[in-house]
Protein backbone atom coordinates (compact mmCIF):
# COMPACT_ATOMS: atom_id res chain seq x y z
CA UNK A 1 0.00 0.00 0.00
CA UNK A 2 1.08 3.57 -0.66
CA UNK A 3 1.75 5.61 2.61
CA UNK A 4 -0.90 8.15 4.24
CA UNK A 5 0.54 11.63 3.71
CA UNK A 6 -0.85 13.81 7.08
CA UNK A 7 -0.79 17.49 7.47
CA UNK A 8 -1.04 18.33 11.18
CA UNK A 9 -2.77 21.59 12.20
CA UNK A 10 -1.68 22.21 15.70
CA UNK A 11 1.35 20.29 16.90
CA UNK A 12 0.18 20.30 20.69
CA UNK A 13 0.19 17.20 23.27
CA UNK A 14 -2.10 15.14 20.73
CA UNK A 15 0.30 15.24 17.86
CA UNK A 16 3.05 14.93 19.86
CA UNK A 17 1.22 10.96 20.94
CA UNK A 18 0.24 10.44 17.58
CA UNK A 19 3.99 11.46 15.85
CA UNK A 20 5.62 9.38 19.13
CA UNK A 21 3.25 6.59 18.33
CA UNK A 22 4.07 6.24 14.63
CA UNK A 23 7.72 6.30 15.47
CA UNK A 24 7.55 3.78 18.56
CA UNK A 25 5.36 0.69 16.40
CA UNK A 26 7.68 1.31 13.13
CA UNK A 27 10.85 0.13 15.55
CA UNK A 28 9.28 -2.64 17.98
CA UNK A 29 7.59 -5.90 16.83
CA UNK A 30 4.32 -5.04 19.13
CA UNK A 31 1.16 -4.43 18.26
CA UNK A 32 -0.24 -3.52 21.81
CA UNK A 33 -2.03 -0.45 22.32
CA UNK A 34 -3.72 -0.71 18.77
CA UNK A 35 -7.81 -0.76 18.53
CA UNK A 36 -7.15 -2.06 14.70
CA UNK A 37 -3.92 -3.67 13.11
CA UNK A 38 -4.95 -3.15 9.68
CA UNK A 39 -7.41 -0.78 8.38
CA UNK A 40 -8.36 -0.67 4.45
CA UNK A 41 -4.63 -2.94 3.99
CA UNK A 42 -2.97 0.31 5.47
CA UNK A 43 -1.00 -0.10 9.38
CA UNK A 44 0.17 2.44 11.48
CA UNK A 45 3.23 2.84 10.39
CA UNK A 46 2.40 3.72 6.90
CA UNK A 47 0.98 7.22 8.07
CA UNK A 48 3.60 10.05 7.11
CA UNK A 49 3.65 13.63 8.48
CA UNK A 50 4.46 15.47 5.68
CA UNK A 51 2.96 19.34 7.50
CA UNK A 52 2.69 20.89 10.47
CA UNK A 53 0.46 23.86 10.87
CA UNK A 54 1.00 25.89 14.37
CA UNK A 55 1.65 29.59 15.58
CA UNK A 56 3.57 29.00 18.59
CA UNK A 57 7.09 30.55 18.08
CA UNK A 58 8.54 27.68 19.75
CA UNK A 59 7.29 25.44 17.11
CA UNK A 60 7.10 27.44 13.78
CA UNK A 61 10.26 26.26 11.71
CA UNK A 62 11.32 23.01 13.28
CA UNK A 63 11.19 19.51 11.90
CA UNK A 64 7.74 17.84 13.00
CA UNK A 65 9.63 15.28 15.23
CA UNK A 66 11.52 18.48 17.62
CA UNK A 67 8.75 20.30 17.29
CA UNK A 68 5.91 18.15 19.25
CA UNK A 69 8.63 17.71 22.11
CA UNK A 70 8.65 22.04 22.59
CA UNK A 71 6.66 23.45 25.23
CA UNK A 72 4.38 23.91 26.45
CA UNK A 73 3.69 20.54 25.19
CA UNK A 74 3.92 18.64 28.41
CA UNK A 75 2.88 14.97 27.75
CA UNK A 76 4.41 11.80 27.88
CA UNK A 77 7.80 10.64 26.22
CA UNK A 78 7.64 7.22 25.38
CA UNK A 79 9.55 7.34 22.10
CA UNK A 80 12.58 9.41 22.03
CA UNK A 81 14.14 8.74 19.02
CA UNK A 82 11.32 10.29 16.18
CA UNK A 83 13.54 10.27 12.95
CA UNK A 84 13.36 13.52 11.39
CA UNK A 85 10.72 13.66 8.99
CA UNK A 86 12.39 16.58 6.62
CA UNK A 87 8.55 17.96 7.25
CA UNK A 88 8.81 21.97 8.79
CA UNK A 89 6.13 23.37 11.25
CA UNK A 90 4.86 26.12 9.39
CA UNK A 91 3.31 29.80 10.82
CA UNK A 92 -0.21 29.14 10.24
CA UNK A 93 -3.77 31.38 11.12
CA UNK A 94 -4.42 32.48 14.57
CA UNK A 95 -7.95 33.70 14.39
CA UNK A 96 -9.63 32.49 17.47
CA UNK A 97 -7.25 29.25 17.75
CA UNK A 98 -5.43 30.74 20.75
CA UNK A 99 -7.01 32.28 24.12
CA UNK A 100 -5.82 35.53 24.77
CA UNK A 101 -5.38 34.60 28.61
CA UNK A 102 -3.14 31.37 26.91
CA UNK A 103 -0.52 34.15 25.86
CA UNK A 104 -0.22 35.48 29.22
CA UNK A 105 0.40 32.02 30.93
CA UNK A 106 4.46 32.10 30.41
CA UNK A 107 6.22 28.64 29.40
CA UNK A 108 2.82 26.88 30.07
CA UNK A 109 1.25 29.44 27.59
CA UNK A 110 1.33 30.08 24.16
CA UNK A 111 4.28 32.13 22.61
CA UNK A 112 2.83 33.53 19.74
CA UNK A 113 5.15 33.54 16.93
CA UNK A 114 5.32 37.56 15.55
CA UNK A 115 5.34 36.83 11.76
CA UNK A 116 2.51 37.78 9.97
CA UNK A 117 -0.62 35.43 9.73
CA UNK A 118 -0.37 33.09 6.70
CA UNK A 119 -3.22 33.91 4.08
CA UNK A 120 -5.62 31.39 2.54
CA UNK A 121 -3.34 30.74 -0.59
CA UNK A 122 -0.31 30.18 1.21
CA UNK A 123 -1.79 27.44 3.52
CA UNK A 124 -3.21 25.54 0.12
CA UNK A 125 0.07 25.97 -1.70
CA UNK A 126 1.52 24.33 1.38
CA UNK A 127 -1.04 21.71 1.77
CA UNK A 128 -0.76 20.91 -1.94
CA UNK A 129 3.14 21.23 -2.26
CA UNK A 130 3.11 18.73 0.86
CA UNK A 131 1.38 15.99 -1.15
CA UNK A 132 -1.42 15.64 1.83
CA UNK A 133 -3.81 13.19 1.50
CA UNK A 134 -6.05 14.77 5.02
CA UNK A 135 -5.87 17.35 6.99
CA UNK A 136 -5.86 16.61 10.79
CA UNK A 137 -7.58 19.41 13.01
CA UNK A 138 -6.20 19.50 16.54
CA UNK A 139 -6.57 22.95 17.48
CA UNK A 140 -7.75 24.10 20.68
CA UNK A 141 -11.28 23.68 21.99
CA UNK A 142 -13.20 26.94 20.90
CA UNK A 143 -11.38 27.65 17.87
CA UNK A 144 -14.55 28.07 15.45
CA UNK A 145 -13.77 30.69 13.68
CA UNK A 146 -9.61 28.89 12.79
CA UNK A 147 -11.14 26.09 12.34
CA UNK A 148 -13.86 26.92 9.38
CA UNK A 149 -10.74 28.63 7.61
CA UNK A 150 -8.74 25.34 7.63
CA UNK A 151 -11.89 23.13 6.53
CA UNK A 152 -11.92 25.91 3.54
CA UNK A 153 -8.04 25.06 2.55
CA UNK A 154 -8.95 21.68 3.05
CA UNK A 155 -11.72 21.79 0.02
CA UNK A 156 -9.59 23.88 -1.81
CA UNK A 157 -6.61 21.84 -1.69
CA UNK A 158 -8.66 18.38 -2.50
CA UNK A 159 -7.99 16.68 1.03
CA UNK A 160 -10.20 14.70 3.15
CA UNK A 161 -10.52 15.12 6.87
CA UNK A 162 -10.11 13.62 10.37
CA UNK A 163 -11.39 16.38 12.59
CA UNK A 164 -10.17 15.69 16.09
CA UNK A 165 -12.11 18.95 18.14
CA UNK A 166 -15.77 19.71 18.98
CA UNK A 167 -16.40 22.33 15.86
CA UNK A 168 -19.15 20.41 14.43
CA UNK A 169 -18.13 20.30 10.50
CA UNK A 170 -19.04 16.51 10.08
CA UNK A 171 -21.77 17.38 12.34
CA UNK A 172 -23.15 20.24 10.40
CA UNK A 173 -24.97 19.35 7.61
CA UNK A 174 -24.15 22.62 5.70
CA UNK A 175 -20.45 21.96 6.11
CA UNK A 176 -21.24 18.26 5.57
CA UNK A 177 -22.65 18.85 2.29
CA UNK A 178 -19.85 20.85 0.89
CA UNK A 179 -17.16 17.74 1.28
CA UNK A 180 -19.89 15.59 -0.37
CA UNK A 181 -20.44 17.83 -3.23
CA UNK A 182 -16.23 18.11 -3.65
CA UNK A 183 -16.18 14.16 -3.33
CA UNK A 184 -13.73 14.47 -0.36
CA UNK A 185 -14.52 12.31 3.42
CA UNK A 186 -14.88 13.38 6.58
CA UNK A 187 -14.47 12.08 9.81
CA UNK A 188 -15.85 13.80 12.72
CA UNK A 189 -16.58 15.56 15.30
CA UNK A 190 -14.34 15.84 18.50
CA UNK A 191 -12.14 12.35 19.38
CA UNK A 192 -13.27 10.12 21.55
CA UNK A 193 -10.29 8.37 23.57
CA UNK A 194 -9.39 4.82 23.49
CA UNK A 195 -10.64 4.00 26.71
CA UNK A 196 -11.59 7.84 28.07
CA UNK A 197 -14.05 9.27 30.39
CA UNK A 198 -16.71 10.00 27.53
CA UNK A 199 -16.72 5.72 26.40
CA UNK A 200 -16.64 4.67 30.12
CA UNK A 201 -20.03 6.69 30.90
CA UNK A 202 -21.37 5.66 27.80
CA UNK A 203 -20.68 1.86 28.25
CA UNK A 204 -22.01 2.62 31.71
CA UNK A 205 -24.81 3.78 30.99
CA UNK A 206 -25.67 1.56 28.40
CA UNK A 207 -25.36 -1.34 30.65
CA UNK A 208 -27.68 0.13 33.25
CA UNK A 209 -30.11 0.63 30.08
CA UNK A 210 -29.77 -2.58 29.23
CA UNK A 211 -30.32 -4.13 32.94
CA UNK A 212 -33.65 -2.12 33.55
CA UNK A 213 -31.80 0.39 35.91
CA UNK A 214 -33.65 3.58 35.25
CA UNK A 215 -31.24 6.50 35.25
CA UNK A 216 -32.51 9.68 37.49
CA UNK A 217 -29.00 11.47 37.60
CA UNK A 218 -25.35 11.53 36.53
CA UNK A 219 -21.83 13.57 36.42
CA UNK A 220 -18.31 13.22 34.67
CA UNK A 221 -16.23 15.69 36.05
CA UNK A 222 -12.42 16.18 34.68
CA UNK A 223 -9.47 17.82 35.99
CA UNK A 224 -6.35 17.67 33.85
CA UNK A 225 -2.89 20.05 33.49
CA UNK A 226 -2.50 19.83 29.98
CA UNK A 227 -2.65 22.98 27.88
CA UNK A 228 -6.38 22.17 27.13
CA UNK A 229 -7.46 22.39 30.48
CA UNK A 230 -5.97 25.74 30.67
CA UNK A 231 -7.76 26.73 27.38
CA UNK A 232 -11.11 26.18 28.74
CA UNK A 233 -10.31 27.99 31.97
CA UNK A 234 -12.00 30.44 29.40
CA UNK A 235 -15.81 29.05 30.12
CA UNK A 236 -17.21 30.58 26.59
CA UNK A 237 -14.94 28.05 24.94
CA UNK A 238 -16.53 24.99 26.73
CA UNK A 239 -20.22 25.52 24.42
CA UNK A 240 -19.85 22.85 21.82
CA UNK A 241 -17.40 20.58 24.14
CA UNK A 242 -20.27 20.16 26.70
CA UNK A 243 -22.11 20.10 24.32
CA UNK A 244 -20.17 16.92 21.81
CA UNK A 245 -19.81 14.76 25.63
CA UNK A 246 -23.30 15.48 26.85
CA UNK A 247 -25.09 14.23 24.03
CA UNK A 248 -22.83 11.05 23.52
CA UNK A 249 -23.87 10.00 27.24
CA UNK A 250 -27.50 11.03 26.17
CA UNK A 251 -27.47 9.29 23.74
CA UNK A 252 -27.35 6.02 25.24
CA UNK A 253 -30.05 6.68 27.75
CA UNK A 254 -34.00 4.88 27.26
CA UNK A 255 -34.93 8.91 28.06
CA UNK A 256 -33.24 12.20 28.09
CA UNK A 257 -32.51 13.69 31.28
CA UNK A 258 -33.25 16.99 32.04
CA UNK A 259 -30.42 19.63 32.30
CA UNK A 260 -30.51 19.89 35.74
CA UNK A 261 -29.78 16.19 36.33
CA UNK A 262 -26.88 15.66 33.64
CA UNK A 263 -23.50 17.64 34.46
CA UNK A 264 -20.46 16.60 32.16
CA UNK A 265 -17.66 18.77 31.53
CA UNK A 266 -14.04 19.75 32.65
CA UNK A 267 -14.19 20.91 36.06
CA UNK A 268 -10.57 22.55 36.66
CA UNK A 269 -7.34 22.93 35.38
CA UNK A 270 -4.54 21.36 37.92
CA UNK A 271 -1.29 22.40 36.22
CA UNK A 272 0.76 19.76 38.42
CA UNK A 273 -1.17 16.70 36.45
CA UNK A 274 0.03 17.58 32.78
CA UNK A 275 -1.35 15.78 30.65
CA UNK A 276 -3.19 13.27 33.10
CA UNK A 277 -6.61 12.88 33.17
CA UNK A 278 -8.51 12.88 35.77
CA UNK A 279 -12.27 11.96 35.60
CA UNK A 280 -14.66 11.46 38.76
CA UNK A 281 -18.14 9.98 37.45
CA UNK A 282 -21.58 9.19 39.85
CA UNK A 283 -24.97 7.85 37.96
CA UNK A 284 -27.52 7.14 40.07
CA UNK A 285 -30.97 5.55 39.42
CA UNK A 286 -33.41 3.29 40.28
CA UNK A 287 -33.70 -0.56 40.34
CA UNK A 288 -36.53 -3.05 41.23
CA UNK A 289 -39.17 -1.37 43.04
CA UNK A 290 -38.28 2.29 42.58
CA UNK A 291 -35.22 0.79 44.82
CA UNK A 292 -32.24 3.66 44.40
CA UNK A 293 -28.54 2.17 43.57
CA UNK A 294 -25.39 4.34 42.31
CA UNK A 295 -22.18 3.93 40.96
CA UNK A 296 -18.73 5.99 41.06
CA UNK A 297 -15.80 5.62 39.10
CA UNK A 298 -12.04 7.52 39.40
CA UNK A 299 -10.32 7.23 35.91
CA UNK A 300 -6.89 8.11 35.51
CA UNK A 301 -5.27 8.35 32.22
CA UNK A 302 -2.98 10.22 30.13
CA UNK A 303 -4.96 12.40 28.32
CA UNK A 304 -3.01 12.43 24.30
CA UNK A 305 -2.03 9.25 24.17
CA UNK A 306 -5.43 7.45 24.87
CA UNK A 307 -6.71 9.64 22.12
CA UNK A 308 -4.24 8.45 19.51
CA UNK A 309 -5.64 5.07 18.99
CA UNK A 310 -8.62 6.66 17.74
CA UNK A 311 -7.17 8.86 15.65
CA UNK A 312 -5.04 6.79 13.99
CA UNK A 313 -8.23 4.27 12.94
CA UNK A 314 -9.69 7.78 11.82
CA UNK A 315 -7.26 8.72 9.60
CA UNK A 316 -6.95 5.02 7.99
CA UNK A 317 -10.75 5.21 7.37
CA UNK A 318 -10.13 8.67 5.85
CA UNK A 319 -7.46 7.95 3.44
CA UNK A 320 -9.75 3.87 2.81
CA UNK A 321 -12.62 6.45 2.10
CA UNK A 322 -10.63 8.95 -0.52
CA UNK A 323 -9.43 5.38 -2.24
CA UNK A 324 -12.96 4.39 -2.65
CA UNK A 325 -14.63 6.96 -3.97
CA UNK A 326 -16.57 7.67 -1.16
CA UNK A 327 -17.38 11.08 0.03
CA UNK A 328 -19.19 13.32 2.83
CA UNK A 329 -19.07 12.31 6.34
CA UNK A 330 -18.00 8.94 6.91
CA UNK A 331 -20.81 7.54 9.31
CA UNK A 332 -19.70 4.61 11.03
CA UNK A 333 -15.97 5.89 11.64
CA UNK A 334 -17.29 9.05 12.85
CA UNK A 335 -19.73 7.02 15.03
CA UNK A 336 -16.87 4.95 16.48
CA UNK A 337 -14.28 7.15 17.01
CA UNK A 338 -16.10 10.47 17.83
CA UNK A 339 -18.06 12.32 20.12
CA UNK A 340 -20.47 14.17 18.52
CA UNK A 341 -20.86 11.93 14.66
CA UNK A 342 -23.77 13.45 12.38
CA UNK A 343 -25.20 10.06 13.88
CA UNK A 344 -25.04 8.69 17.26
CA UNK A 345 -24.81 4.77 17.36
CA UNK A 346 -23.41 2.57 19.71
CA UNK A 347 -20.18 1.22 20.40
CA UNK A 348 -21.66 -2.57 19.11
CA UNK A 349 -23.37 -1.66 16.35
CA UNK A 350 -20.71 1.03 14.93
CA UNK A 351 -17.65 -1.14 15.31
CA UNK A 352 -19.88 -4.10 13.06
CA UNK A 353 -20.54 -1.47 10.65
CA UNK A 354 -17.16 -0.78 10.42
CA UNK A 355 -16.42 -4.34 9.53
CA UNK A 356 -19.05 -4.33 7.00
CA UNK A 357 -17.39 -1.24 5.33
CA UNK A 358 -14.16 -3.00 4.69
CA UNK A 359 -15.67 -6.32 3.59
CA UNK A 360 -15.13 -8.27 6.43
CA UNK A 361 -18.41 -9.27 6.93
CA UNK A 362 -18.92 -10.38 3.44
CA UNK A 363 -15.52 -12.52 3.60
CA UNK A 364 -16.38 -13.89 6.64
CA UNK A 365 -19.34 -15.09 5.07
CA UNK A 366 -17.57 -16.64 2.71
Amino acid sequence: MSSINVAVVGIGNCASSLVQGVAYYASRNTRHGLIREVVGGYQCTDVKFVLGIDVDARKVGKDISEAIFAAPNNTTVFCNNVPKSGAKVIRGRRLDGVADHMTQAGDRGFQVDEGPDATQEEIVAALKASNADILLNFLPVGSQEASEFYMECALEAGLGVVNCIPVFIASDPVWEARFRERRLPIVGDDIKAQVGATIVHRTLCGLFTHRGVDIARTYQLNTGGNTDFMNMLDRQRLTSKKLSKTEAVQSMLSRRLEDGNIQIGPSEYVPWQKDNKVCFMRVEGNQWGDVPMNMEVRLSVEDSPNAAACVMDAIRFCKYALDRGDSGALIAPSASYCKHPPQQIGEETADRMLDEYLGRAEIAAE
